[in-house]
């Protein structure tokens, strides 16, 4: 009986193998569903791509290439910062002559005015200079103009070289005489026969002096 019923149970699992080998599906399974839902899907984006290979001869081209570029642009940083202190060097060069030729205008400008000074104070010295009634009014008239004129040239920076107890300097002075004295050093300035005068640091006119042997 056993037997009977086995041979049963084979017969009905060779049925139903043609059915599977066929594609059957369930009646409440869809089509399209997969079976097996422990598999996981490949997202487009997790596809590793193979790395491209350059070859070497690409390579060594790219970096000759990368060499001459780099030459060229050390070649034009050296032109350009060449040119650049050379205009430097001439805007330097153009401002300084304009400055010394504005100087230099004013310097022979202010010449001018120092003989009218010179004047003045001539007209001034002790010996000449009234002391009383309407000479003395006079005089300090002169002597106020005088001033003003000396505080015009220092506030112009113009001053007057300093010759009291100082040596002869051919760089600020003019000797129009060497005499003998017993008071002064050889070479020690013995007095002022024209005031000199500076603009800065340059002479625009030597104090003429008489100098001591």
């Amino acid at each position: 009986m056993a037997e009977k019923k086995h041979k049963a149970e084979a017969k009905i699992h060779e049925k139903a193998k043609p059915q599977e080998q066929a594609g059957y599906q369930p009646e409440n399974q869809p089509e399209n569903q997969p079976q097996d839902q422990s598999m996981p899907l490949i997202e487009p984006d997790e596809i590793i791509e193979a790395p491209v290979v350059i070859p070497e001869e690409e390579i060594i081209q790219l970096r000759a290439e990368l060499d001459q570029a780099l030459a060229k642009a050390n070649e034009y940083l050296t032109g350009w910062q060449r040119e650049r202190a050379e205009f430097i060097n001439y805007k330097k060069r153009i401002e300084r002559e304009q400055s010394q030729g504005g100087q230099n205008a004013f310097a022979n400008a202010i010449r001018r005015y120092l003989d009218i000074a010179d004047d003045l104070a001539r007209a001034l010295k002790d010996k000449n200079r009234p002391l009383e009634g309407n000479g003395a009014i006079w005089a300090e008239g002169i002597d106020l103009i005088h001033r003003k004129m000396v505080a015009a040239f220092e506030a112009d920076g113009v001053k007057m070289i300093d010759t009291k107890g100082k040596f002869f300097d051919p760089n600020m002075h003019e000797a129009i005489s060497h005499e003998d004295s017993s008071e002064h050093e050889s070479g020690q300035i013995i007095d002022v026969v024209q005031p000199g005068y500076t603009l800065g640091e340059k002479v625009i006119r030597p104090a003429r002096v008489r100098v001591a042997r």
